[in-house]
């Protein structure tokens, strides 16, 4: 009986297997040798795709993005309010379910042009409602800055969302800082409730974005 061909390798194949591998071992763990086992082949053979990790972090960075926006698509009737809204809450969502997946996300530059239309289309809601293609990009920027550098920060305590790394807990911290009663108290605002602390921080944005350009 024969055996069922080998499928070739491609940079899709590549990044969705690092992807995989990243649940189970995080960025730190993920090397091109252990990716180059996951697909049974020398990590030589990877190096034909990607120059080094970072292009390869770029890869998965856009197949992220790919997975991320697959079957949605854009309300034209959203206000510039609502768009920022989706789009971040939509971001905080795909970027959760990979381990290290903000980190992943941080610094990639995307290796194709989808992403083009769906940042075209909120230019051009946000110039529509009043502001500067500048103003547009600031505020679109900040908020997507302040997803990221969230996520990662959550993802330090929780790497997956049934997980919780040690030291880590609020009980125990509040303990160790008893002398200091509002930082105490203050953990279980930092360390817990995530969605809460995500969606007040974001609308915060939001009201900053609107008090700095006058757009209502």
């Amino acid at each position: 009986m024969n055996a069922a061909p080998r499928l070739p390798l491609d940079r899709t194949r590549v990044a969705d297997a690092a992807l995989d591998l990243l649940n189970r071992v995080g960025l730190d763990g993920l090397t091109v040798s252990a990716i180059g086992r996951e697909l049974g082949v020398k990590a030589p053979a990877l190096y034909w795709h990607f120059k080094d990790k970072q292009a390869l972090l770029d890869e998965m960075a856009t197949q992220m993005y790919r997975r991320m926006v697959a079957g949605s698509a854009l309300d034209p009737a959203d206000t510039w309010q609502e768009r920022l809204r989706k789009a971040n809450h939509g971001l905080r969502d795909a970027l959760r379910g990979y381990r290290d997946g903000a980190r992943v996300f941080s610094g990639s530059r995307f290796t194709g042009n989808e992403h083009v239309k769906e940042m075209e289309a909120t230019l051009r809601l946000f110039t529509a409602a009043g502001f500067t293609l500048t103003q547009a990009v600031r505020a679109t920027s900040t908020s997507y800055l302040y997803t990221l550098g969230f996520v990662i920060e959550e993802q330090g305590v929780q790497p997956m969302p049934d997980e919780r790394r040690e030291g880590f807990d609020v009980d125990e911290r509040a303990r160790a800082m008893a002398d200091f009663p509002l930082s105490a108290a203050a953990g279980a605002d930092i360390f817990a409730d995530y969605d809460a602390h995500f969606t007040d921080g974001l609308e915060l944005v939001i009201a900053g974005i609107a008090a700095r350009y006058g757009v209502a």
